[in-house]
């Protein structure tokens, strides 16, 4: 497979359980690029994700993820595979009941990190890259929810990923907020990272133009940079 890709699938068939979702997925995306996930809820964009990340077992096709085989995943591959992915949700997922540095460093210690200094430098740089330098000792329900995305967006890049996955990341945001996760999303592409965000707004792909993939009818339809 093309050393440049940082995901490929090819042939792939995507099922819940026993429901065929998407099948006949070709996609073949290079490093750095910037990616949207599109379709109407319930099209499969959360699947097919699923599949990158291997919350789903991929049953048909072939698939690779940030260097790793999906055909050949085993269970104890899976947690090492994620550390070379930063996965954004829409409900931001941060412990209610531990301030953002304490948030940070339980996900440092759970994927090894031993060294203090290293985990409170760690910390210090993701939060200074979102703008969130000054929340380290807040408690996320004292955040807003701009805030909150963007402190699950520094979580997401703790452990230095290739490849970001954002599932519906604006969908509980304001137009103007939405805008600032935007930008900060791209600041992050141009820095070498792929990201893939899953969205089925519109507003912010026209404002924000990127390659999109569209998930529709069962099928999953790749262009370059135009909705159709």
């Amino acid at each position: 497979m093309d050393d440049q890709s940082i995901v490929k699938l090819h042939s792939v068939s995507v099922y819940q359980r026993d429901k065929l979702v998407l099948q006949d997925v070709d996609i073949d995306i290079k490093n750095g690029e910037f990616v949207y996930l599109i379709g109407k809820t319930g099209s499969g964009k959360s699947s097919l994700l699923q599949i990158l990340y291997a919350d789903l077992e991929l049953r048909e096709g072939e698939g690779t993820v940030c260097g790793y085989d999906l055909n050949k995943l085993r269970k104890k591959d899976i947690p090492y595979l994620r550390r070379k992915m930063g996965i954004v949700f829409q409900d931001f997922q941060l412990l209610e009941d531990r301030n953002i540095e304490e948030n940070f460093k339980f996900v440092l210690k759970a994927t090894g990190w031993k060294d203090k200094n290293e985990i409170n430098q760690r910390i210090l740089e993701v939060l200074e890259q979102v703008g969130m330098l000054d929340k380290l000792n807040v408690m996320p329900h004292r955040l807003s929810g701009g805030e909150q995305q963007r402190i699950s967006i520094a979580r997401s890049l703790l452990n230095h990923p290739e490849l970001i996955l954002a599932d519906e990341p604006t969908g509980n945001l304001d137009p103007d907020t939405s805008n600032g996760i935007m930008r900060l999303l791209l600041k992050i592409c141009d820095s070498g990272k792929t990201v893939i965000m899953a969205t089925h707004n519109y507003n912010i792909i026209h404002k924000f133009p990127g390659k999109i993939v569209k998930c529709e009818d069962g099928l999953v339809l790749s262009s370059t940079n135009k909705l159709n």
